[in-house]
């Protein structure tokens, strides 16, 4: 487990960067731009992880485009993240169907013209692209990969699955400019990871991003690289993006429990989807065949 020593070593190096660095690197920049505490300090812990990443690719030897899910040829990858999208899309809409049909969700309660919608497709669309390059480029790119060499592909998609779902609960907090002090770094760190101080807030939750983190690691798994997996993660995401911003969660239907209280879509029923789907997805891709596919030991 030496790879995922390392990857964990770098979440916790980010994390104390914006602790340690957010008050300094705000008594730079703020007197010169009108940036937020927590935003300067996010972006340095960004910039940590990144440069981190830089030097532990080199480190564990994910050195080609390859580590880091990009192996498939251009074409078949392009082609694997168009099918993905359409799949994720398809998938958690249906999902969302029936969260309406059940009155668990309704449309929100202030009318949105044409523009407004569509500005809302477009925002999520582009949203859902963004986390998922980034997130799968990391998880089930470089990391899975480090860790598949050294322990094979089912510790990969185990562990890359635990740390994909902790990581939705580091969540934003804010300190207002009048606030900010030479501890401020240290509150933001505690702010970020409070929702971790009451589990049962959170398991539903937890357990649904758990069960996504598998799925895409068993597609990584199946077909060599990440193509469909940025596929399916950002249709997910951005019917998510959509169906929060077009409706809300009605809290007086007695089977409101399903929907989870962290966002009002991800919970059981979503979960349970997700496994369900997930399976049909691998034997999707199974049969679909695979490209420089590591063993799954």
């Amino acid at each position: 487990m030496r790879a995922f020593g390392w990857f964990l070593g770098l979440i916790v190096f980010a994390l104390a960067v914006m602790a340690l660095g957010g008050y300094p690197a705000w008594l730079l920049l703020h007197p010169h731009f009108d940036f937020a505490f927590h935003r300067i300090a996010s972006r340095l812990a960004m910039l940590a992880a990144a440069l981190g990443l830089v030097f532990l690719s080199g480190h564990l030897g994910l050195r080609d485009r390859a580590s880091f899910g990009f192996g498939a040829p251009r074409r078949r990858f392009l082609e694997e993240a168009l099918l993905g999208l359409v799949l994720g899309v398809a998938s958690m809409a249906l999902i969302v169907g029936v969260m309406l049909a059940l009155g668990l969700r309704s449309a929100s309660a202030h009318a949105l013209g044409a523009a407004a919608v569509a500005g809302t497709v477009a925002v999520g669309l582009l949203r859902g692209l963004a986390v998922a390059f980034i997130e799968e480029t990391f998880l089930r790119g470089a990391m899975f990969t480090a860790i598949a060499r050294e322990s094979g592909a089912r510790w990969a998609i185990i562990l890359t699955a635990l740390v994909y779902a902790a990581t939705h609960f580091i969540g934003r907090y804010h300190i207002d400019a009048a606030a900010v002090n030479p501890h401020s770094g240290i509150e933001l760190l505690a702010g970020t990871l409070q929702a971790f101080g009451d589990p049962r807030r959170i398991i539903d939750a937890f357990a649904c991003y758990l069960a996504v983190g598998v799925v895409l690691g068993a597609v990584r798994a199946r077909t060599g690289h990440i193509g469909a997996c940025i596929g399916l993660h950002a249709g997910w995401v951005w019917v998510i993006a959509v169906t929060s911003e077009l409706s809300q969660p009605d809290l007086s239907s007695p089977l409101h429990w399903l929907l989870g209280s962290w966002d009002g879509i991800v919970g059981w029923l979503v979960c349970l989807w997700t496994v369900l789907a997930g399976l049909a997805l691998d034997r999707f891709y199974r049969r679909r065949g695979t490209v420089a596919s590591p063993r799954l030991t």
